[in-house]
């Protein structure tokens, strides 16, 4: 097998449609990204790269670096995926791990095999190489390694994971599922995993023209005239971005598909005003399991939106079909075909995997709870509880509360305390309003620290350090 298979697929009975357009308007077909990543693949294998082989790829986001994944796979090659938000540390982090064959580098990045010794050892190719052999496609087992990337690290060091051909062919396909349309849909698509999935459906995938690693800094007014340039129909984007949007012109969309952070009911609210009729999706998963759960807004009732406002949590729908689902002592716990099962380092895997009736769980460190109706309910970290206090409970009330930005809670002395950004006149209200719920202390920040991947979770350990400070 390969996982390309379902790209091959789609490539060969769409050769002309466009699969990517990138920021500054370059377009490729599926027959540009076939022809271009065959050339890749016989220059490289020219080079000795192969089955196994492992190979970092620091480039920009754009059309190369596409053509350059398909290329690899074309090989059998393990792809070493840095985490973009860790910046250079991750690209050090990503090579002392995983111990590379060839490092994979466009723009600046090319700079760093010169000016860095500990990439002299490792071979250096190109995406500009060029190669002329069979258009072929290696199989390899699915069990084979095709991409190794890592956890953020904001609850830790980063953990490496390493996903198969056949684990990311059973990932794009759970994906797939919430994807497929029976339209030609045109995706502003913010997330690399689900441009794979589009290539797999034979859509087309618009890439994003704001910075990925400061997605709080975007321009609404451009992302608009980004969407209506490219006559993009459906937008795949982190909750950071549909803030943007939502404080930006109205759009003309169909759906849009949101995940990586917690998506709250006002921000729901605030986007759906500017985009009515669209199909509003949140998305809940984990680098170790994506997806986990999904809920459409109009599928959100009045006693939902109730709940949410008076301390039920966050609801974040059905678990898919294909994932096992338990809560066990408040976390939530995963176990399916496309939940990774163990990480490169056996250690981390400790306290975050367990074994039960012959599978293997992941914990996710999520506290949840499941509701009569089977839909999950999301809580927060479990290491964010204070006191009986989980997070998302407090949190998502306070964000219905008027002049609230952002709110967090978490534990200071053992003490529970709810920071909140915004309008500082009302905190005697927000004061009262969280006694309600708990003995929580109100206190207001000018802004709140948030995660360095998709700058839409707070950053609670800067938080509490930010906090102690006051």
């Amino acid at each position: 097998m390969n996982l390309l298979q379902a790209f091959v697929s789609e490539a060969t009975t769409r050769q002309q449609r466009t699969a990517i357009i990138a920021a500054n308007g370059e377009r490729a077909s599926y027959a540009d990204l076939l022809s271009h990543s065959s050339r890749l693949a016989a220059a490289w294998r020219s080079k000795g790269i192969g089955a196994g082989d492992r190979v970092v790829l620091a480039m920009p986001l754009g059309i190369p670096l596409y053509a350059s994944l398909i290329a690899l796979w074309r090989l059998g090659a393990a792809i070493v995926f840095p985490e973009p938000a860790l910046g250079l540390r991750g690209l050090r982090h990503a090579v002392a791990t995983t111990k590379p064959k060839a490092f994979l580098s466009s723009g600046w990045f090319r700079s760093l095999h010169y000016a860095w010794p500990d990439l002299w050892p490792i071979r250096s190719i190109s995406p500009d190489d060029e190669g002329v052999g069979p258009d072929r496609i290696d199989s390899v087992s699915a069990d084979h390694p095709a991409l190794i990337s890592f956890t953020s690290g904001s609850t830790g060091k980063p953990k490496t994971i390493v996903r198969s051909h056949g684990f990311l062919a059973r990932q794009n396909e759970c994906v797939a599922e919430l994807l497929r349309s029976e339209r030609e849909e045109t995706d502003l698509v913010a997330f690399p995993v689900f441009v794979l999935a589009n290539l797999g459906l034979g859509l087309t995938s618009v890439l994003p023209n704001w910075n990925l690693r400061r997605h709080d800094a975007a321009n609404p007014q451009r992302i608009a005239e980004h969407i209506a340039k490219y006559r993009v129909t459906r937008a795949l984007i982190p909750p950071s971005i549909c803030e943007k949007l939502a404080q930006g012109p109205s759009l003309d969309l169909r759906a849009i598909f949101t995940g990586g952070g917690p998506v709250f009911p006002d921000l729901l609210q605030r986007l759906s005003a500017k985009t009515a009729g669209a199909d509003i999706v949140s998305v809940y998963g984990s680098t170790e399991a994506e997806p986990i759960a999904h809920q459409r807004m109009r599928d959100i009732g009045d006693a939902d939106w109730r709940a949410m406002r008076e301390g039920a949590g966050l609801l974040a729908g059905h678990p898919i079909s294909g994932i096992d689902l338990k809560i066990l002592n408040h976390e939530i716990i995963v176990t399916g075909h496309h939940v990774n099962k163990g990480y490169l380092d056996p250690e981390d895997d400790v306290t975050t995997k367990f074994s039960h009736d012959g599978e293997i769980w992941h914990l996710t460190g999520d506290a949840g709870r499941l509701d009569v109706s089977g839909r999950l309910w999301l809580l927060g970290r479990m290491d964010g509880r204070a006191g009986d206090l989980f997070p998302f409970g407090i949190e998502t009330a306070a964000r219905s509360w008027p002049n609230v930005a952002h709110a967090a809670l978490v534990a200071i002395e053992g003490k529970p305390v709810l920071a909140i950004e915004g309008d500082s006149r009302s905190r005697d209200l927000w004061q009262k309003q969280a006694d309600r719920f708990s003995e929580a202390r109100v206190v207001v920040v000018k802004s709140m620290p948030l995660d360095r991947r998709h700058r839409s979770k707070i950053d609670y350990p800067a938080l509490r350090k930010l906090l102690r400070a006051v």
